[in-house]
């Protein structure tokens, strides 16, 4: 009898241990979307550890401070951008992750040694990049075509409209290089006076044949419906359109400003051992690569790469996916790869008057 009831006993709880682990919950804070979608069947829908709940948000470290500081954390993982990830760990608002526990490369290099960028703390999982470039629709120009970021702003030779967002980033960067300066330069001259003058200057060439855009869809539609010749766009939305849509945009990737997208773990989360598995997971080189089955925003991880190339065609609908990444190494010796340091220091002011430019 004695022994009958402790075995009920034992079998009880080793019930009650798997249903906690089978009911295992991680929370996920990112941007919605097409993108959060591809997270979702790449990480999520490959995990065995739980279940994976989506949240969004619009970005920014308010909610994330609003609760650390209040002890009331509900968020376990969040996507952030490159200047939250450096400010969030700083200000102890993400957890320090032990390198050591995450997937190496195929060639046994380490998550940190096998990434595309130096991890600039170890609060830091990495994501994608993504980017801003120049496209227009098939057949807007007669003869020569546009294929430098000077011919966005040479509306002389490439006439029409052009369509650019509401706020400097990738703006600055990208009037300097359409202006001559090397890319290796960029920051150096950005840091001057009479670099921002400079930049400035050439976004006076297209000040009166600008159309600005805040919504990611914007671009799309104002190059489709033929309001502007070329625009400005994530390169995400481009790809989008036309792997999945069929749309007849051409991407100019010389000139492009690449940006950083990271994972962390919000200090305190409820999940933390789970969230820090799911990190492993969502990191390893196969993940990275699983994402661009359904978007094309590039792995961080280099190995990823070598996946995604020896599976071509590798997007879900069996289109190659490789020449619409924005970090491929064909397109990353004319690209810009943003400073968020440079836009942390001088980003306020260099705000300020573009929106001042933008009212003139």
């Amino acid at each position: 009898m004695k022994i009958t009831m402790k075995k009920a006993l034992l079998v009880s709880i080793v019930a009650a241990a798997t249903a906690t682990a089978t009911q295992a919950e991680v929370n996920v804070t990112s941007w919605g979307g097409a993108y959060t979608a591809s997270q979702q069947k790449a990480y999520a829908d490959t995990w065995k550890g739980g279940t994976v709940n989506f949240i969004n948000y619009n970005g920014g470290l308010g909610e994330v401070k609003t609760q650390v500081e209040s002890g009331k954390v509900t968020w376990d993982i969040v996507d952030v951008l490159p200047h939250e990830a450096r400010v969030g760990c700083d200000e102890g608002l993400f957890e320090e992750l032990d390198r050591s526990m995450f997937t190496p490369a195929a060639n046994g290099d380490s998550m940190d040694e096998d990434m595309m960028v130096e991890a600039p703390n170890d609060c830091v999982v990495p994501q994608i990049w993504w980017s801003y470039v120049p496209f227009y629709q098939e057949g807007t120009f007669s003869g020569a075509q546009p294929t430098t970021i000077a011919d966005f702003f040479n509306i002389k030779k490439f006439p029409g409209k052009r369509g650019i967002h509401t706020w400097p980033n990738a703006l600055i960067e990208m009037a300097l290089l359409a202006d001559g300066v090397a890319i290796k330069d960029v920051y150096k001259v950005m840091s001057t006076d009479a670099g921002i003058d400079r930049a400035f200057m050439m976004l006076d060439k297209i000040k009166d044949h600008s159309v600005f855009w805040s919504s990611g869809a914007k671009p799309l539609e104002l190059v489709q419906s033929g309001e502007v010749a070329m625009s400005l766009a994530y390169n995400g939305r481009i790809g989008a359109a036309v792997l999945s849509e069929g749309a007849k945009f051409v991407t100019v990737w010389d000139g492009q400003v690449l940006e950083e997208e990271w994972l962390v773990l919000v200090k305190g989360a409820p999940n933390a051992e789970e969230a820090k598995k799911f990190l492993v997971h969502a990191s390893a080189p196969a993940q990275q690569a699983g994402q661009a089955k359904y978007i094309n925003y590039g792995p961080m991880r280099k190995s990823a790469f070598d996946i995604i190339k020896s599976g071509e065609p590798w997007f879900h609908n069996g289109k190659n996916i490789m020449e619409h990444m924005p970090n491929r190494p064909e397109v990353m010796a004319r690209s810009v790869v943003a400073s968020p340091e440079w836009w942390a220091d001088y980003g306020d002011s260099v705000g300020e008057r573009y929106t001042a430019w933008m009212a003139q």
